[in-house]
This record gives structure tokens, C-alpha cells and sequence, in this order.
């Protein structure tokens, strides 16, 4: 968030943003200015007439996730994931301030990302006897 503007700003901002891109924002506990990133980058990547070569650029979702969850990770560290699709069920643990889920056109997208945590050695209840 910017200093000079109040969060309620900022959120206004965001709605205008997705308005604009025709996005829907469904549920997000992420931070304004992540939620826009996705956003856009979402809208711009399906409106590229080099991603798709279908006649009808038909959206690929596998390739908008990889993406999404390529561009996140590389900004924000690694473990991000992304889900989309047209029809998905989903029921996610994520990192606090870590979770989006909107849609565009006919595709839902769910971004999230997790704790990783490096093993170092077996806890002593999962070695094999």
C-alpha cells in the first residue's frame, strides 16, 4: 500500500482496476498491490494472440497457471501454486496474506502460496524400523 493512500483507497483502486480488466475478485487475503499483479498479468496473458493457437484463441488454463505461478514466484519467492480452470473444486492451507481466487471470461484462477521449510533430518516417529 502506498503511504498516501488510505486502504479504503487502495481498494477502490483495485475495484476500478478489475472493473476495467474485466476480472472478477472473488476472495483474496493478499496484499493490494499482489492482487493487482495477478490481475493484470492474468488479463494480459490471455489477451496475447501468440499464447494460443487456436482459431478462436481459446484459452489454455494449464499454461496460464504455469505462468501466473512462474511470475509469482519469481517476485514474491518461491512455493506459489496456481489452480484454473472452468470447473474445480478446491479447499487450500495457504501462507497468511497468501491467497487469491478470481476469475476472467469463463476461467476461475485460485493463487496461493505455502510455507517451505527445509527437512534437515527425520523426526524420530516417521523413520523406518
Amino acid at each position: 500500500m502506498t503511504q498516501d493512500r488510505s486502504p479504503t483507497e487502495e481498494v477502490m483502486k483495485l475495484a476500478a482496476i478489475a472493473l476495467s480488466l474485466n476480472v472478477r475478485l472473488r476472495s483474496s487475503d493478499m496484499p493490494v498491490d499482489m492482487q493487482e499483479r495477478a490481475l493484470r498479468y492474468a488479463r494480459s496473458f490471455l489477451d496475447d494472440p501468440s499464447i494460443s493457437s487456436a482459431p478462436k484463441h481459446r484459452p489454455n488454463p494449464t499454461l496460464l497457471a504455469r505462468a501466473l505461478k512462474k511470475e509469482f514466484d519469481s517476485v514474491y519467492g518461491v512455493a506459489w501454486h496456481c489452480v484454473a480452470g472452468k470447473s474445480f473444486g478446491s479447499f487450500v492451507t495457504h501462507s497468511p496474506g497468501g491467497f487469491m481466487y478470481f476469475s476472467i471470461d469463463s476461467l476461475f484462477i485460485v493463487l496461493f502460496k505455502t510455507e517451505v521449510k527445509m527437512v534437515t533430518e527425520l523426526e524420530p516417529s516417521s523413520q523406518i524400523s
